[in-house]
């Protein structure tokens, strides 16, 4: 199943994707709560409500003309990992680490599908990072390799801009990543049964202006999802509405020749093969 996250009458909706069209899940189904993440912890079954309501008559909306929003606009806890790329390390020039290098993400930092990325007034260093984000389903502690993949709803498309000065200002990435309007999130998360396991051997690619900038396969991640939720889960509960960004591969803005900064009027994209395309535009913050 495939869904998208729209905004109507002043309201974020779960939308159920069907085809080019998408149909408002909450509508066709009741006991679906409009919010992806409350309907995650409410416990509903959220593949035979999909089922149901794509074999229904429930009105379609063309998904060309909605205004979408962050796949999950408030989720829980946004757990991200950098440096979980061998060729992303080795380009900022450290060797593969010992364990995961996790960080924090809040919810007001996310940004729509198809919305601006705020270029801040603070910094010229404004920089892509193509992710797979995982969603997840259950409440979970202490998995082993053998049933941490059974946590997973979905998968979606995640660009971690980077804000790259302040990044690098303290040891701790936070202030960094967490800028307004710098998390593009979306548009389609697709069920984990329609993916490999752990979304492995699914080419990723970031495109600045229509040119490739990063190029990679998710088979290529140092600690994959089930061995990331494994080693999370040692620490802390993850529950329904949580989110893992799972890093990002080599081909980033800072690590080149001279550094590619992305500025005003740029588009950038974030593309996983069998999951969707996430697009973006920079736009500088007003004055």
């Amino acid at each position: 199943m495939r869904f998208t996250t729209f905004h109507h009458n002043g309201q974020d909706r779960l939308g159920l994707i069907d085809g080019d069209q998408v149909i408002d899940l909450n509508q066709a189904q009741p006991q679906v709560n409009a919010d992806l993440r409350l309907a995650l912890k409410s416990g509903v079954d959220l593949t035979a409500a999909a089922k149901a309501a794509l074999a229904s008559s429930a009105a379609r909306l063309p998904m060309a003309s909605l205004q979408l929003a962050p796949i999950m606009p408030e989720p829980g806890k946004i757990i991200c990992l950098g440096l979980n790329y061998f060729d992303h390390a080795k380009e900022g020039g450290r060797d593969k680490p010992e364990y995961p290098w996790f960080f924090l993400r809040s919810a007001s930092s996310l940004l729509a599908p198809n919305a601006k990325a705020i270029r801040p007034r603070v910094s010229e260093r404004f920089d892509y990072e193509a992710e797979l984000a995982v969603v997840i389903g259950k409440t979970v502690k202490h998995a082993t390799m053998d049933n941490a993949l059974d946590a997973v709803f979905g998968y979606s498309c995640f660009n971690d801009i980077s804000v790259r000065d302040y990044q690098k200002k303290t040891p701790q990435w936070t202030i960094g990543k967490n800028f307004d309007q710098t998390g593009g999130f979306g548009p389609v998360l697709v069920s984990a049964d329609e993916l490999p396991p752990g979304a492995t051997d699914l080419r990723i690619q970031s495109r600045l202006n229509g040119q490739i900038m990063q190029d990679a396969n998710t088979r290529d991640m140092i600690w994959g999802v089930a061995e990331t939720i494994t080693l999370l889960t040692e620490c802390l509960t993850l529950e329904p509405g949580d989110l893992i960004i799972m890093g990002t591969p080599a081909g980033v803005g800072q690590a080149r020749t001279p550094p590619v900064w992305m500025k005003h009027g740029d588009t950038i994209e974030i593309e996983i093969e069998h999951i969707g395309l996430l697009h973006n535009t920079i736009q500088d913050e007003a004055a």
